[in-house]
């Protein structure tokens, strides 16, 4: 979701090629230009690049004219390293606990984890519109797709009030909008713009 949403938002052509995460595995094709076979994979000419976070990263360097990236991006690192090692890992594990050698004892501790991350997120956003800096940045666009995750929680993430002012600001963003059109994904009754 994220590196669709930052083509998107980019305004840059592109050609989203739907792949099933069972086919990912499977499609020989597909495990040619992504080894571990896992979405997304960007092909950009000649060059390929995995991991959504690497994506974003790439994205803002190609096209900074997009402003995907703050000038000084530490913090810009800082938050797209731990949405990708902490949240979205624990999202993994609550997902797939049979992965992780468990079933509902793993997948309730990565729950519980997960709202814990959220916790320092929605301080991190406590007063401010986004993640980093003053405009919408990668890790907005990371964020929102992990709070769309984050749907799966008891409570949904976006039941608390701060992350879904930030799901709704990152919603109204032209290429998320986009994204979501072209997912084909549905999003909650109060998230519909009227």
């Amino acid at each position: 979701m994220a590196p669709h949403a930052a083509l998107a938002e980019i305004g840059v052509e592109y050609e989203l090629v739907r792949i099933e995460r069972d086919a990912a595995q499977t499609d020989a094709a597909y495990r040619a230009l992504n080894p571990l076979g896992v979405v997304p994979t960007l092909v950009d000419g000649d060059f390929v690049l995995t991991e959504s976070a690497a994506i974003l990263l790439y994205l803002a360097d190609r096209y900074p004219e997009a402003r995907l990236a703050p000038e000084d991006r530490a913090q810009l690192y800082r938050w797209l390293v731990f949405m990708t090692n902490s949240l979205q890992t624990a999202f993994l594990r609550m997902f797939y606990p049979e992965r992780y050698g468990g079933g509902d004892e793993v997948s309730r501790t990565a729950a519980a984890e997960a709202q814990g991350h959220f916790d320092i997120i929605e301080r991190s956003l406590d007063g401010r519109d986004w993640l980093v800096g003053d405009h919408r940045t990668a890790a907005d666009l990371f964020l929102f797709m992990l709070t769309r995750w984050g749907r799966r929680l008891e409570p949904p993430a976006w039941d608390r009030p701060i992350l879904r002012g930030h799901f709704l600001r990152a919603l109204a963003l032209p290429g998320v909008r986009r994204m979501i059109d072209e997912q084909q994904l549905e999003v909650p009754g109060w998230a519909t713009p009227a």
